[in-house]
């Protein structure tokens, strides 16, 4: 009886790369930057063998350019600087957060409230308030009270917030969207 072989095979996946680099650029002629000159067109043997002089890589920038532009650099630092300038780039987004605020049409000033205070610290944190009164059942001829609530809710929070879309009845929920305020 035979013993199953539990040995991992590594399987070294190629790099898939976003540029042609050196040997992997098969154009005829590129268009060659360099800092300091004027871009030149010239033949890819001469480049690769100018790159190979310096002890860098060809790598084509742009090969949807007729010729396709190429530069001359160290390809590793050039993926290090752009997934640096990406992560920079990832870092400056802001993420926009939805809170929502949940109220009903006979709501009590105490509940009222404590709801504002977490609407100010969710806009103070620059985070959206979705601010909602669900009416259930027969609560819908209430229509008025839930536009009233909803509109003190929003001159409360004047300083902090503006109001997206005002109060509107949808279904048997009425919404109104309040964005932070830019500092």
């Amino acid at each position: 009886m035979r013993r199953p072989n539990n040995r991992r095979k590594f399987v070294k996946r190629e790099e898939t790369a976003k540029h042609k680099i050196n040997e992997k650029i098969f154009a005829r002629q590129i268009r060659l930057i360099r800092e300091g000159a004027e871009p030149i067109v010239m033949a890819t043997p001469d480049a690769l063998k100018q790159a190979e002089e310096a002890g860098l890589d060809l790598v084509e920038i742009s090969p949807k350019a007729d010729p396709p532009v190429c530069k001359i650099l160290d390809y590793r630092k050039f993926l290090y600087n752009q997934k640096k300038k990406e992560k920079e780039m990832k870092a400056k987004q802001s993420k926009v957060v939805l809170k929502e605020i949940r109220f009903g049409p006979n709501t009590d000033d105490h509940d009222f409230n404590f709801k504002l205070v977490h609407a100010r610290k969710f806009l103070e944190e620059g985070n959206k308030v979705k601010a909602y009164v669900f009416f259930r059942g027969r609560t819908i001829v209430f229509k008025d009270r839930g536009e009233i609530l909803l509109l003190r809710l929003a001159t409360e929070l004047e300083d902090v917030g503006l109001i997206e879309q005002m109060p509107k009845l949808e279904g048997k929920r009425m919404i109104m969207m309040i964005n932070p305020k830019k500092k």
